[in-house]
C-alpha cells in the first residue's frame, strides 16, 4: 500500500496571489510580495551574505520543480532556481480570507475556513476589557502586561524583566487572529502557562479568534531572554472532517510532526513529535523509515516563519532554506516505491517586504514519487484531494486530485 508525507515549509510562499491587494502590512498591500523569488534575487545580488554567500542553492527542491512553481505562480525571475524539473509540481492558490497558519493548513487539508476570523485592532490597548479581566483572573494576577500588537521576540526583551518582577503575563497579538501569552518557564511555570491558555481558549474561540498561543521563555534581564521550543497552540477545532480524519476513517495512521497537532487540535492525529526544526527533520526521517502502509505523515517546519520571516532576515531565511534542501536530499533516497512526498507552504512571509507580518502569496507544491509533470495553478484544497487519491481514500473533500 502507498504512504504519504505532506510537509509544510511554514511561510515559504511564491508570490502571485490574485487577491494580494486585499491584504496588508501596515498600509502597504501585499501586491508583489514573493518570498522565494525575492530571497533568490537578494542572494544573486549579493544582499544575503551573513552566514552564507552567493546565489541561493536549493538543488534538490529545484529539481523537484521549485523554481518552475515560483515562475508559474508569479512570473518573477528566480536566479539560481532554474532547473528543468524531474518531479511533479504546481503552484497553489488559497481562498480562505486569512494569511495565517490555521487558514492555510485547514485548506491544504481540504477544508476552506467557513467564516471570517476576528482580529484585534492595532491600538494600545488591543483587547476588550472583559478579555483583559479574564486573562488576569486565569493567571491569578491583578493585571496583564503588553495588551498590544508586538513581535514575540521584542516584547520579551521589553517586558521580560517586569514580568519576572510582577508575575503578570505578557499578552499580545499580531495581524493574525491570535491571542499570545508569553511567560517565564521557571518563575511563572510552564504548566501554569498552559493552564491559563487552556482556560481562555473557549472564550477566544467563541469570538472566532483562531489560536491562543503559549510562548514560554527563559533567561533574565542581565543575560537576555530567549523563547523555548515549548510553544503550544490552542486552536479552534476544524468545523468539519479534514484529510487526517479521512485517513483514520480508512484505517490508516496519522503522524504529526511540529505544530500539526496544535493546529488541528489533535483531530484525526494519532501522535505528534515537537521540537526544533532540526529535531523535526530527524522525526521525519524516522517516519520515512518506519511508518506503516496507508499512513499519512503531516509535518510543519516553522522556523522559516518564526525566526526569519517576521524578523525580515533575508540571509537567515536563505540559510534555513539551504539547510532544509540539503536535508531533504538525504531523505529522498529513503522513500519506498509507492511513497508520495509532497512539499508545500501555508502562506508567505517575504523577508524583503515592509512590516513584519505574513504576506498573501501562492505557494509551491512539489512532489517526489509520482513521476514528472505539472498541474499548473491549482487550489489549496487540491493538495488534500491529491494525497487522498494517492492513498486510495474514498473521501477527497472539495478539491480535485492532480494525480
Amino acid at each position: 500500500m502507498p504512504r504519504a508525507f505532506l510537509v509544510v515549509m511554514d511561510s515559504v510562499g511564491c508570490g502571485g496571489a490574485p487577491d494580494a491587494d486585499r491584504f496588508f502590512n501596515g498600509e502597504v498591500p501585499d501586491t508583489g510580495a514573493n518570498t522565494l523569488a525575492h530571497i533568490a534575487q537578494a542572494c544573486a545580488a549579493g544582499n544575503a551574505e551573513e552566514g552564507r554567500s552567493g546565489p541561493l542553492r536549493l538543488p534538490n527542491m529545484d529539481a523537484m520543480g521549485l523554481g518552475a512553481a515560483v515562475r508559474a505562480a508569479s512570473g518573477d525571475v528566480t536566479p539560481g532556481l532554474e532547473a528543468d524539473p524531474t518531479g511533479f509540481w504546481a503552484a497553489a492558490t488559497e481562498h480562505s480570507m486569512g494569511k495565517d497558519t490555521p487558514s492555510g493548513h485547514w485548506e491544504l487539508a481540504g477544508l476552506p475556513v467557513p467564516w471570517d476570523w476576528t482580529y484585534f485592532p492595532k491600538t494600545t490597548p488591543s483587547f476588550p476589557d472583559d478579555l483583559t479581566r479574564a486573562a488576569a483572573q486565569a493567571a491569578g494576577t491583578d493585571g496583564i502586561l503588553g495588551n498590544c500588537h508586538a513581535s514575540g521576540t521584542l516584547i520579551i526583551e521589553d517586558l521580560g524583566a517586569e514580568h519576572m518582577k510582577t508575575g503578570k503575563p505578557i499578552c499580545y497579538t499580531s495581524v493574525d487572529s491570535v491571542f499570545q501569552i508569553a511567560a517565564h518557564e521557571e518563575t511563572f511555570g510552564l504548566e501554569r502557562l498552559y493552564a491559563m491558555c487552556r482556560e481562555l481558549a473557549p472564550m477566544l474561540h467563541a469570538m472566532k479568534v483562531g489560536r491562543v498561543i503559549a510562548r514560554p521563555f527563559v533567561g533574565d534581564a542581565e543575560t537576555g531572554f530567549t523563547r523555548t521550543t515549548n510553544r503550544k497552540d490552542f486552536a479552534i477545532t476544524p468545523p468539519g472532517p479534514v484529510l487526517t480524519n479521512w485517513v483514520q476513517d480508512a484505517g490508516g495512521k496519522v503522524h504529526g510532526i511540529g505544530k500539526i497537532g496544535d493546529i488541528f487540535s489533535m483531530v484525526g492525529i494519532d501522535d505528534c513529535v515537537k521540537g526544533s526544526d532540526a529535531d523535526l527533520m530527524v522525526a521525519l526521517g524516522d517516519r520515512i523509515d518506519t511508518a506503516a502502509d496507508g499512513s499519512l505523515t503531516f509535518a510543519n517546519f516553522v522556523e522559516f516563519d518564526s525566526i526569519y520571516g517576521h524578523r525580515r532576515d533575508v540571509s537567515g531565511y536563505a540559510s534555513a532554506l539551504e539547510w532544509f534542501d540539503a536535508e531533504i536530499g538525504k531523505l529522498l533516497p529513503r522513500l519506498r516505491d509507492g511513497d508520495l512526498l509532497l512539499i508545500t507552504a501555508d502562506h508567505g512571509n517575504d523577508p524583503t517586504w515592509t512590516g513584519s507580518d505574513h504576506t498573501r502569496e501562492r505557494v509551491p507544491v512539489i512532489c517526489a514519487g509520482v513521476g514528472t509533470g505539472t498541474a499548473g495553478t491549482i487550489d489549496f484544497v487540491d493538495v488534500a484531494a491529491s494525497v487522498a487519491t494517492h492513498l486510495g481514500l474514498a473521501e477527497t473533500g472539495k478539491g480535485r486530485s492532480f494525480l
